[in-house]
């Protein structure tokens, strides 16, 4: 997107409105998914003609895709980026079919949960960093049909506010726990470490840098550099705890939940600190990028990923130990 500067994404307006999900919740539960798909359609392409600045995020990533991993045979247009919003509309009412225990869970594959189930079976937590992938809902539908799990997913407040009361309301019991927070300061530090050491798994986007732009790297991500942050990272230290990497892709009718481990501990040497954090980041972005070539339409930041600011105030570099 050249010409204006660049956007940080959480200034970017969203377009989720409450009113329209229990709108297409309730259609659903009238007419089933079929029927839905019908009225998908004007409204994908009202979204998709009325949102110029997401369009050309679409049309970016999309062409990046296909210069990188050459998934789709040729370079994009307006109809990849059709598909590119559908596939986000299909995807909202996953989340809250999943999320109200009526998405079809005999759909749902999961790999690498061996580690993960043995991991709940020790009383152990752990940090997992996930993407704007796919359905991440599933996986909190899954922890109230996995005994023992627990989970706590660190969510932007602003944006995340409206769709997290409609979860509540669909799921009042949940195990699954939001934290709302603008940035992880020394406080979210003490709190999010109590809650791993009493066996909780606590979920942090790594593909959006924070509100408050704290540190991030740059790094290769579909054949340019781009901005990942890199507090997980520096959590996952702090804590000593294992760190993961969560995904959700839509696959062959239906979706996998995918578990993959990024470090048993992450070190940050005295002196490479920065490297190391680099290093971290450079991996998750070369697995996200090896998850989204599985479904390229499944990656959903609406905004130039590639160009946002970034630039700030230190994330905490140390902190006291619960009952210290």
């Amino acid at each position: 997107m050249s010409g204006a500067r660049a956007l940080h994404w959480a200034s970017v307006s969203e377009s989720t409105f409450a009113g329209g999900i229990w709108v297409l919740y309730g259609l659903h539960w009238l007419f089933g998914r079929l029927p839905l798909r019908l009225i998908f359609y004007p409204v994908v392409l009202y979204y998709w003609a009325t949102r110029p600045q997401a369009r050309a995020a679409s049309l970016e990533y999309l062409r990046r895709m296909e210069a990188a991993h050459h998934v789709f045979g040729r370079r994009p247009g307006w109809v990849h980026s059709l598909r590119h919003f559908r596939a986000f509309a299909e995807t909202i009412l996953d989340k809250t079919l999943a999320i109200s225990g009526r998405y079809r869970f005999e759909r749902v594959r999961y790999v690498g949960r061996e580690m993960v189930d043995a991991m709940i079976a020790r009383g152990e937590g752990a940090i997992m960093v996930t993407g704007h992938v796919g359905c991440l809902e599933l996986c909190q539908a899954a922890a109230g049909r996995q005994p023992g799990l627990k989970l706590t997913m660190l969510v932007h407040t602003r944006h995340a506010e409206r769709f997290n009361r409609i979860l509540r309301r669909l799921d009042p019991h949940s195990p699954v726990r939001m934290l709302q927070v603008t940035e992880v300061d020394a406080g979210t530090a003490v709190l999010l470490a109590q809650r791993i050491a009493e066996g909780e798994f606590v979920a942090i986007a790594g593909d959006r840098v924070p509100v408050t732009a704290s540190k991030t790297a740059r790094v290769p991500f579909l054949g340019h550099e781009a901005p990942f942050p890199v507090g997980a990272y520096v959590l996952a230290a702090l804590i000593k705890c294992p760190l993961f990497m969560l995904g959700c892709v839509r696959e062959a009718g239906g979706h996998t939940v995918r578990f993959e481990q990024l470090a048993a501990r992450v070190e940050l040497p005295r002196g490479h600190r920065a490297e190391a954090l680099d290093a971290m980041a450079t991996e998750f972005a070369q697995r996200l990028e090896s998850l989204l070539v599985l479904a390229p339409y499944d990656w959903f930041n609406f905004f130039s990923f590639w160009a946002q600011p970034s630039a700030a105030p230190a994330l905490p570099l140390a902190y006291e130990k619960p009952g210290a």
